[in-house]
């Protein structure tokens, strides 16, 4: 009934919905009606305003920040899906009206079309067993069971202790099947190969197009600089394999032609022209396309199969198979002749091929390096990661499920082949022999078969002689032959496609720029054509050898070493405990894997020592260029995670150790502001400091605050790429503070991490203190206070043409990038500077004298410094920072040819007693010196006309106060407390005049020094003013060579004690 009840009023009904209102109620509250809050009064009732249809909608569509979603973890050059940008903090956090609206999606979505994905099947586990169910599964198995056996039977002797009874020897018989242990063997490594290979790739997701298989995995994960090595190495040996395939392929064609003697040339040469024919085939489907490559390995993986399951067929079908005599004359004599049981010939033979018969210098580890580029498939599917449509998941499956395939496969058929063929047999129908009249020892004698010319004369058929047994034991040879084709040339294509695609994607990477040219790719898959032809040369190269037993330990050396690297890898990120590192799959053990990089490498060694110890120069030598190149990539790889694990750790550990004078450093505040800005200072300071202590390069930012925030964000990624691009070893630390001496005390209460903290601060001379605000005057003199107040040592640095390049940069950026970073002669580049390239290209801009001088000074501390002197006047015992710098300078190799002299002050009448005092102390600490100066007449008086001079500087700057009324002098000594006092004048003139004098001596001895180290004058806080002590600095500093007034903390940092 929607009509209103007679007397009911609209403002009734108002009043009661309003009366009514929702209530959220305590759980187990019952809901459904109205009630009010007074009749429960033990529950907490709260009215809800919203409506109804507010509770409908989505959670995170009423609000600006951002729920968690995928699109906002994806790469920026992802191929599939779109890359969501979340607000930024600022957008969240800022003033509302000072937020800007960017665009909330970036769409990556060009290369998706059209792209071939595969699942884990036809993309993994085809394509490994392809490449395992090579060459080596009917062309050589055979042979390895030839040579090393089914099985050797060896025998432990030992004593019989029983009571009362003479001792008895007794036997114990132990079975060592070594072809089968050579498969095993491989499998071991494979198998820990492939846990580790799951654990990485899964360890996030595997990215297409750009990046690609095994090299992927690699890099990604311990750096471009073993990635680099590996991928290179890598691509080199799938290069080479296909070559061992395609070898393979026209060795089978060449026995077939030579059974029906249609030979072209002969048997090498035959090989050759076959497999040169045959890889350019090849290479016409791998160009054609992921597609055509997939249809075409399809096909032959189903040949594979069949052929092997008509093998064992076979071998079990008895009844139904009539052999002929030929191929029991060929040494196949496993099956019954006419009535004998069949278990007797394959019992006889079996127990015949049980041990092993090593031939023409072969081992057991000659035979396995033959042998093991046959597990070498492992990783096809993980060279194509990026054609995976759930490569996480693909990968495991599928490499773990084809190892355990094709590893029963190998076992079963080695095992049987070794119960069905004789080693050795002559292929000649009238070699039959009555056993009953012979005395025989052969399986072959007690089968009635003749075959013991093979000791004196060559034998062609048998196990050790035949290749094509497994031709020789099918039913019907041409399934076999048409098997044995299929998988070669599966193996050849699948491995000719892989190689390409990891050269590709470690060109894109450009880690070795000669490369660059193959990293283009073309069509809609991107294949690397350029890859597919030089993938195509080094396999013709191989061809041409055509000598499979050759080709293949070659190819096991590089496989091991890139699989000991994969196994290496995850050991390595677990050790580094990322919090990145969480692989989807779990059956993995950083141990495990570790112990497969150790087998790996024994292995290597073991197979032929100087093929590995090769294959290893070439992995360090690879490494060692990109280290010394230092590509621009960041990768978050577990090397990069393992550097901070062990910083931190010793960090920590460093903490807790005291400090001890023998171990002290100076560890360098250095006031640079930007640190490209003073160059000079900057070299110096590196100077002594490189590879010893610790330097922090500070720069205040001041001015409005979010300003200041927004530049320290850009400047600290930008100019500690700076100071790495420049090889300074240096960290940069911005701070923003409302002047600079608020900026210098946070720094220097701040800075450093533990022990790895500053005790040295550092800056450049205030060479415009002239004509500055004398405000910034006091500040800058009142940062010294600071630093003295917090125990930290002082070191000054002045140029007389000055340090601050700053304006320069402002006219023209591109010529002082060339100064820095190209180091072209200062002569040359000095005379001028050209606009930057954010400015006018218009014509260069001449720079005047001034500009000239110091753009020389800024770089005269990045060239060898020549014999010369570094003068030390030591005239304050601060600890010895003043002597321990200098020390420092001359054990690097720009200042090792520099000697040291040392000025100190005396006594006229006791100059050679002080000489000899001071030796005795510079020996005790083993520092050699040229030199020792004794100055007797420091305390002389300057002359007069510096005096004058000295009081004309500092007139400016004096209070005056006997010339005006108190109460006067004392507001203007409140307002302006850096002003210079009558009384202050007179009180220190003593020490005004002894830094005048000490001028007058440094221009008398140490004019033609590369550098003076001197002690700085202290100034008593609250007593010496700022303008006083500044003019001091100026009158002892003025007009020298690049001076340093160093003081340290007054404690000690050199000691002669062991």
């Amino acid at each position: 009934n929607l009509t209103r009840p007679s007397g009911e009023s609209t403002a009734s009904k108002a009043a009661q919905r309003k009366s009514c209102l929702p209530l959220r109620l305590r759980p187990g509250a019952r809901a459904g009606s109205c009630r009010r809050p007074e009749l429960r009064a033990d529950l907490h009732y709260y009215y809800d305003t919203h409506t109804n249809t507010y509770y409908l909608r989505t959670f995170g569509h009423n609000t600006m920040d951002a729920v968690p979603r995928i699109d906002h973890y994806r790469h920026t050059a992802a191929q599939l899906g779109e890359k969501l940008l979340r607000p930024s903090l600022a957008e969240l956090h800022d003033e509302l009206e000072k937020v800007s609206s960017p665009n909330a999606v970036v769409t990556y979505t060009a290369e998706s079309k059209g792209v071939v994905k595969f699942g884990w099947i036809k993309g993994v586990l085809v394509r490994c067993m392809l490449n395992i169910w090579g060459v080596m599964l009917f062309i050589r198995l055979s042979w390895i069971v030839g040579q090393a056996g089914i099985g050797k039977q060896s025998y432990i002797l030992f004593d019989s202790f029983e009571s009362c009874e003479p001792h008895k020897i007794q036997t114990i018989g132990i079975t060592l099947s070594l072809s089968v242990v050579v498969i095993i063997m491989a499998t071991v490594v494979t198998t820990i190969t492939g846990l580790s290979t799951s654990a990485i790739a899964t360890n996030g997701f595997v990215r297409g197009g750009k990046f690609r298989g095994a090299y992927y995995l690699i890099s990604r994960s311990l750096g471009p600089e073993f990635g680099g090595a590996i991928g290179l190495i890598f691509a080199f040996a799938n290069a080479v394999a296909v070559a061992m395939y395609v070898v393979g392929f026209a060795e089978t064609v060449v026995e077939l032609l030579k059974e029906h003697s249609i030979l072209m040339i002969d048997e090498i040469n035959d090989i050759r022209i076959i497999g040169a024919i045959t890889v350019v085939i090849l290479l016409g489907i791998s160009v054609a396309g992921m597609e055509w490559e997939a249809k075409v390995s399809n096909g032959l993986i189903g040949l594979s199969c069949g052929n092997i399951f008509r093998f064992r067929r076979f071998l079990n079908d008895q009844t139904h198979i009539t052999l002929t005599y030929d191929l029991n004359y060929n040494g196949l004599i496993c099956f019954p002749l006419i009535t004998k049981d069949i278990l007797f010939s394959t019992a006889e033979i079996f127990n015949e091929n049980f041990g092993p018969d090593f031939r023409e210098e072969e081992t057991f580890f000659s035979v396995f390096a033959i042998f093991f580029p046959a597990a070498t498939g492992i990783l096809a599917g993980a060279n194509i990661s990026g054609d995976l449509a759930d490569p996480q998941s693909a990968i495991p499956k599928g490499t773990l499920l084809a190892i355990l395939i094709t590893t029963v496969v190998y076992i079963g058929i080695a095992v049987s082949v070794g119960s069905c063929v004789v080693r050795d047999a002559t292929g000649n129908v009238n070699d039959t022999i009555v056993t009953e009249l012979t005395n025989c020892t052969s399986a072959a004698c007690k089968l009635n078969f003749d075959f013991s010319s093979c000791e004196s004369n060559p034998c062609y058929y048998g196990l050790m002689n035949n290749f094509q047994v497994m031709s020789m034991v099918s039913g019907f040879a041409p399934l076999i032959s048409a098997g044995i084709f299929s998988a070669t040339l599966s193996s050849a294509l699948a491995s000719l496609v892989s190689a390409p695609k990891i050269f590709q994607a470690l060109c894109k990477d450009n880690i070795y720029p000669a490369f660059q040219m193959f990293a283009k790719g073309y069509g809609k898959n991107n294949e690397p054509l350029r890859g597919y032809i030089l993938t195509f040369l080094i396999a013709l190269g191989f061809i041409l050898i055509a000598e499979l037993n050759v080709i293949a330990p070659i190819i096991s050396n590089f496989f091991l070493a890139s699989y000991a690297l994969i196994n290496f890898s995850v050991f390595h990120a677990s050790l580094a405990k990322s919090p990145g590192w969480r692989p989807a799959f779990k059956y993995y053990n950083m141990w495990i894997s570790l112990l497969g990089a150790i087998l790996c490498c024994i292995v290597m060694f073991v197979i032929n020592w100087w093929a590995a110890l090769l294959t290893y120069v070439i992995v360090l030598g690879l490494y060692i260029y990109v280290t010394y190149k230092k590509p621009d990539v960041n990768w978050g790889s577990s090397t990069q995670a393992l550097t901070y694990l062990n910083a931190l750790q010793h960090s920590i550990r460093l903490s807790g150790v005291e400090d001890h004078v023998k171990n002290f450093r100076p560890q360098c505040l250095v006031m640079t502001g930007a640190p490209n800005s003073r160059p000079a200072l900057l070299h110096l300071v590196h100077d002594f400091t490189k590879n010893v202590g610790l330097m922090i390069c500070s720069h205040v930012h001041m001015g409005p605050r979010r300003q200041a925030m927004k530049e320290m964000s850009v400047d600290q990624a930008k100019y500690q790429r700076w100071l790495i691009k420049n090889k300074m070893k240096a960290f940069y630390a911005p701070v923003h503070a409302d002047d600079l001496r608020e900026g210098a005390q946070y720094l220097m209460q701040a800075a450093g991490l533990g022990r790895m903290k500053p005790n040295t601060l550092v800056l450049g001379f205030k060479k415009d203190w002239l004509q500055a605000d004398m405000r910034d005057v006091d500040m800058y003199i009142n940062i010294f206070h600071d630093a003295f107040d917090i125990q930290y040592g002082v070191v000054v640095i002045r140029l007389k043409e000055g340090l601050d390049i700053s304006h320069l940069q402002g006219q023209g950026k591109s010529c002082l990038n060339q100064f820095f970073t190209l180091k072209i002669e200062v002569t040359l580049l000095a005379k001028y500077v050209s606009f930057s390239h954010t400015q006018s290209k218009g014509p260069a801009v001449p720079l005047n004298v001034a500009d000239q001088k110091l753009l020389e000074a800024s770089t005269q501390f990045q060239k060898k410094q020549g014999k010369n002197t570094i003068d030390v006047w030591w005239l304050f015992d601060d600890g010895g920072l003043t002597l321990l710098i200098p020390y420092l300078l001359t054990t690097k190799k720009k200042w090792k040819d520099c000697k040291i002299r040392v000025f100190i002050g005396g006594k006229i009448n006791r100059i050679d007693h002080d000489r000899r005092a001071m030796a005795t102390l510079l020996s005790k600490f083993r520092i050699d010196f040229s030199d020792i100066m004794v100055l007797g007449d420091i305390n002389t008086k300057p002359k007069k006309e510096n005096i004058v001079a000295f009081d004309e500087m500092i007139e400016p700057y004096r209070l005056h106060e006997d010339d005006k009324e108190q109460d006067i002098a004392d507001k203007m000594k409140e307002d302006e407390p850096w002003r210079i006092t009558d009384n202050e004048l007179e009180l220190y003139k003593t020490k005004t005049y002894r830094q005048i004098r000490l001028n007058e001596l440094l221009k008398e001895h140490s004019s033609t020094a590369n550098i003076i180290v001197m002690s700085l004058p202290v100034a008593r806080k609250g007593a010496v003013s700022s303008a006083l002590y500044m003019a001091w600095l100026e009158a002892l500093s003025k007009d020298l060579p690049p001076i340093l007034l160093v003081r340290g903390n007054h404690q000690s940092v050199l000691t002669f004690y062991s």
